[in-house]
């Protein structure tokens, strides 16, 4: 019997596929890498007998980077990283998923893809296909893979979309791989070297990361272009006259001046006086229309983010990230889309009967029903997907409260585009006083067609219906001039940028989230009241330095012909390697020009922010010269020698102080701590070594905790204990700067244990292990201050075995319900004899268990 399988972009997007395709007849396993269940279910393909088996991935199986020589950053000049190799490297190497794919893949006859139906889902479909294909069955057969299309989880689409297979598409996913390296020579040229510029010389930043992005930056221009119009603004005064007349059934009517406002005050004035001589308003005429406002498009991703910012107060990236969790559930259809328009075969009614049981919009649904329905607006049709639409019914408590709020906008969005047309007649009457005009209006309501399923669209209630016959006289009861002051534009919504960026094409429907949340993350804007994007001084700078040196780094226009190139590949009609190659070099003379007058945009880096050597507060010193270097406290924190005029960076979030004025004995600087509070992690280091390793063996950007050091007291050798109980390579090592509130935590993950609060001296000791391989300890208190049992001041004894300890330590954060010593990886000084490390009695399992679980 031949094999197929079958391959899902999430985990629970398999689950829900394999439960429809097999009709849930299916089994589930686990797969090598646990992540990933499979799915295994007989049934039918192509007319014969075959065994299916349902897995997926988590997401990108591979992501582009370049090689590793050309990740360090002190030693690549960033014009480099225009023509480097680049190369593709698993974006989850610890999910193992190319491993577990060709693992599944061994032997079978067909692969079914059901990735997501756009071009970044035709770009993981040949990632699988490069992890499979040398596994598969080399059968005579040329059609062995075949690509599923569809846009919501229900039968009827998974089983018609198994009906209808398809090839995956080579265009789409090369256009795919375009923008990656794009995006990624260009961004990280730019990044880099505006990165290493600034942060060098500014001590204020308060960001970790200057970065530049082809489709970020003309996003962040956006919101700095319309801070400059309101910068800009002058503000006029302007006078209003208004007056209030009083209807026959005593009502009081304030009139609209037709002329609406006035720049001058004397002519106001004189106008007002003019009409205080008037007693009377005479209606010159009464007129009424009927009119309709119509109901919505059909519902797409640019919508929907718009409407979840502006009306439900949440993110684009936060919506469409609840969005992509509905549709995996199978609750909305596939939300990634820009068509706004059904297809003539879709099917309203069968979606609309699945809604009617509600209990919160189901009276309105039925009403929909009984009235029949309205054939929907004609919206874009771009090909890709249906519109957003509910395929399922839910309730408040099966869905989170943004989730729900989401889902209820989803459904009742969806109705009002296939119920009628709000209609409302609309009345105006025009009056006379003197030789001005005045004007009422008013609606009245006939028939709410779609606003009754969306009330937030619906005809305001508070306004006032008055009757007036032409040629009538009513009392004038008060006229005034009221002052007022022109105002500036606010600050872009969320919703407006979003617009923006649909109309200049600055990224697609899946990254437009992004790139707004991006610019937020990394400190170019503030999201105030109202979800309006407010640019900090940082984001401000940057744009008004790219418009100073080149106008195009920032402006839609270059991105947008980017995007044209790019949508010429998906279609065929555009070579990939000329399309990469002229983009690229035009980009690589740009970065050219931008190094060349980068002084353009540091004059104005000059006046906004503070110089590192009159930034931060002296702590610890210097190696080279001895004398005082300042701690940076803005991200990214770092250490500044103005003597040397060097920088030395720091481990981010967390606090750092000096260490007892101890120094290195490698290189002389003092030693400084890093911690994130007393129960989180906390280690020494030298700033230089942390820079700048001092062993081949060690990673840049490691502490003592690390250290190689053969017999610095703050080092890995002389305090590490033992194994990780969490992790596969992590040693347990004491933090000798972290009492009197004494921690001992793992080099490589977050186990952190808390450990003889208030002792005096807490050592490893060097020639004495437990039988579990551990190094015993040895705990000294001062007699009054004494926790050990029978007020014992002295101590000696294992972490793990020792019965008497046990009540002294506190494990946090991650926890293995049964601790394992990996016996490949002992302490470092264990392995520095040449000795390894064994694994506790199984006798001694229960009892350490015990202790920590």
């Amino acid at each position: 019997m031949k094999t197929a399988l079958m391959v899902a972009e999430k985990p629970s997007l398999a689950s829900s596929l394999a439960n429809i395709l097999s009709n849930g007849r299916s089994n589930s396993r686990k797969s090598m890498n646990s992540a990933c269940p499979v799915h295994e279910w007989s049934g039918t393909l192509f007319g014969e007998s075959v065994i299916f088996k349902m897995t997926s991935v988590c997401g990108h199986v591979m992501t582009l980077d370049f090689n590793s020589k050309f990740n360090n950053w002190d030693k690549v000049d960033p014009e480099e990283l225009f023509s480097c190799p680049t190369e593709k490297k698993e974006a989850s190497p610890k999910l193992r998923i190319p491993a577990m794919l060709a693992c599944e893949a061994r032997g079978v006859d067909f692969l079914i893809l059901w990735l997501d139906c756009d071009k970044e889902g035709e770009n993981i479909c040949f990632e699988v296909i490069d992890a499979v294909k040398s596994s598969m069955k080399r059968s005579g057969e040329v059609n062995r893979i075949w690509r599923a299309k569809f846009s919501a989880i229900t039968s009827k689409d998974i089983k018609g979309a198994m009906e209808r297979l398809d090839f995956p598409n080579r265009n789409e996913a090369m256009s795919v791989d375009a923008r990656q390296e794009l995006d990624l020579r260009i961004g990280c040229s730019f990044t880099r070297f505006q990165t290493k510029y600034f942060q060098g010389k500014y001590g204020d930043l308060d960001s970790s990361l200057i970065s530049y992005g082809p489709c970020q930056t003309p996003t962040l221009g956006f919101c700095v272009q319309r801070h400059d119009e309101i910068r800009r603004f002058k503000p006029e005064p302007y006078w209003v006259i208004q007056v209030t007349i009083q209807s026959k059934d005593g009502q009081d009517v304030i009139l609209n001046w037709e002329k609406g406002r006035c720049f001058e005050r004397d002519a106001s004035n004189s106008l007002l006086q003019a009409l205080k001589k008037q007693q009377t308003a005479t209606v010159v005429s009464v007129t009424q229309q009927e009119k309709s406002k119509q109901r919505p498009l059909a519902l797409n991703s640019v919508e929907l983010m718009r409407a979840a910012s502006t009306g439900l107060g949440m993110g684009p990236h936060h919506a469409m990230q609840l969005a992509e969790r509905l549709y995996t559930q199978g609750y909305i259809s596939y939300p990634r889309t820009e068509t706004s328009h059904y297809s003539d075969n879709f099917e309203l009614l069968g979606a609309l009967k699945t809604l009617q049981k509600s209990n919160e919009w189901g009276q309105e649904i039925r009403q929909v029903l009984n009235n029949g329905l309205t054939r929907p607006r004609n919206g874009k049709d771009c090909g890709d997907h249906p519109p957003i639409t509910p395929t399922m019914l839910a309730s408040r408590n099966e869905l989170d409260g943004d989730s729900w709020k989401l889902y209820d906008f989803i459904v009742r969005h969806f109705v009002a585009t296939i119920s009628k047309d709000c209609r409302f007649y609309s009345k105006t009457v025009t009056f006379k006083i003197g030789s001005e005009m005045f004007t009422y209006n008013w609606r009245t309501l006939i028939d709410a067609g779609f606003t009754a399923i969306t009330p937030w669209k619906a005809l305001p209630k508070n306004e006032l219906a008055v009757n007036f016959e032409r040629d009538e006289k009513l009392n004038i009861k008060d006229a005034r001039l009221t002052d007022h002051m022109t105002s500036p534009p606010g600050y872009l919504t969320e919703s407006e940028l979003i617009s923006m960026m649909e109309k200049h094409g600055i990224g697609t429907d899946a990254s437009i989230p992004v790139h707004i949340n991006n610019i937020s993350q990394r400190n170019y804007v503030t999201v105030a009241t109202g979800r309006r994007l407010v640019p900090t001084n940082l984001g401000i700078v940057l744009v008004h330095g790219y418009q100073k040196i080149d106008k195009q780094l920032v402006e839609p226009t270059m991105r947008s012909t980017i995007e044209d190139q790019l949508n010429l590949i998906a279609k065929g009609e555009a070579n990939y390697d000329r399309v990469l190659r002229q983009t690229i070099e035009a980009f690589r003379q740009k970065y050219l020009y931008f190094v060349k007058s980068i002084e353009a945009m540091d004059s104005l880096f000059e006046v906004s922010f503070t110089t590192l050597a009159a930034t931060g507060k002296a702590l610890s010193r210097c190696g080279k010269c001895r004398r005082y270097m300042k701690l940076i406290i803005a991200k990214p924190s770092r250490l500044h020698c103005s003597h040397c005029d060097e920088t030395y960076n720091l481990p981010q979030n967390g606090n750092i102080r000096i260490y007892k004025e101890l120094k290195c004995p490698l290189d002389d600087f003092e030693l400084v701590t890093w911690s994130t509070g007393n129960k989180g992690r906390s280690y020494p280091l030298c700033p230089y070594c942390y820079n700048q390793p001092a062993f081949r063996d060690m990673k840049k950007h490691s502490g003592c905790n690390l250290c190689l050091h053969p017999t610095c007291p703050q080092g890995f050798y002389v305090n590490g204990i033992a194994s990780c109980l969490q992790c596969d390579n992590g040693v347990l090592v004491l933090d000798p700067s972290s009492g009197p509130k004494w921690k001992v935590g793992c080099n490589k993950c977050d186990v952190i244990f808390h450990l003889f609060e208030d002792a005096h001296k807490i050592t490893v000791e060097e020639s004495k292990e437990c039988d579990c391989g551990a190094q015993l300890l040895k705990i000294e208190y001062k007699e009054e201050r004494t926790r050990l049992p029978r007020d014992l001041i002295e101590m000696t004894g294992c972490l793990f075995c020792c019965e008497e300890f046990g009540y002294l330590v506190e494990k946090f954060r991650a926890q293995a319900s049964k601790p394992v010593f990996n016996s490949r990886q002992g302490r470092g000084k264990a392995k520095h004899k040449g000795k390894g490390k064994p694994k506790p009695p199984k006798d001694k399992m229960a009892q350490l268990a015990s202790y920590f679980v």
